[in-house]
This record gives structure tokens, sequence and C-alpha cells, in this order.
């Protein structure tokens, strides 16, 4: 009995949340293939391309890429500092460096800088090429 919790947690839980995004993103294209099907039938001189291009997923902007990517640095960067500065407070209030309160922060917030500063990096290198 004990062992299920886990397999539910790290099995189905993790399929199911798969299944409801992509079930959500077929039904959301089903509706959107249903309206066209009805425009072109009923033929009342709706132009079927222009309307096939106002019912597509709408595209973000190369500015609104560049901004969520800042976004996503600051923000991951951000973590990482903080998980790394509580790791080492736990370390200088006495924890061993071995110990959980120090060592797990400083993974996960060593990861969240790599993780941050990547997207940093890839923000100031693509900036350039986006035209104002």
């Amino acid at each position: 009995m004990e062992i299920l919790v886990p397999i539910f947690v790290c099995v189905v839980l993790p399929v199911a949340i798969v299944a409801i995004v992509f079930a959500s993103a077929m039904n959301s294209d089903n509706k959107r293939a249903k309206v066209l099907i009805k425009a072109i039938e009923s033929n009342c001189g709706i132009n079927a391309d222009k309307l096939a291009e106002a019912l597509q997923k709408p595209k973000k902007t190369a500015r609104e890429i560049l901004n969520i990517r800042l976004l996503r640095g600051c923000i991951f960067s951000f973590i990482g500092i903080a998980l790394c500065i509580v790791g080492a407070v736990s370390f200088h209030m006495g924890s061993e460096f071995a110990s959980d309160p120090v060592t797990v922060p400083l993974i996960f917030g060593g990861a969240s800088i790599a993780i941050g500063v990547s997207y940093l990096i890839v923000y100031f290198v693509t900036r350039k090429q986006v035209k104002d």
C-alpha cells in the first residue's frame, strides 16, 4: 500500500498532465477546423483564407520572445542566487556541508543560475537581430 503513492506521483500524475495538455490542444484545433468547415459549406461570400488566418494560433513577435527570454533569465538567475544564499547561510549557521540544508539549495541554486544565465546569453546574443 505504501508503494502506491510514489507510483501515482511519479508515473500516473505526469502521464495525466501530458494527456490533459494534448487533449486541450486537439480540442482547440478541432473547434477551429469546425468553424472553417462551416464557413466553407455555407459559402456566404466569406473569404476562407482570411478566416483561416484569423483563426490561427496567435504567434508571438520577435520582440515578445526576446522579452520572455529576458524575464526568464532574470527569474531563474535570482532564484538561483537566493537558493545559493540559503545554502551558504545554512553552512555558516553550523550545518555540515554534506547535510541536506546545505547541499540541496546549492545544487538547485546552481542549476537555476545555469538556466538563467543561458537565457540571458541567448537574450543578449539575439537582441541585435531583432529590429525595433
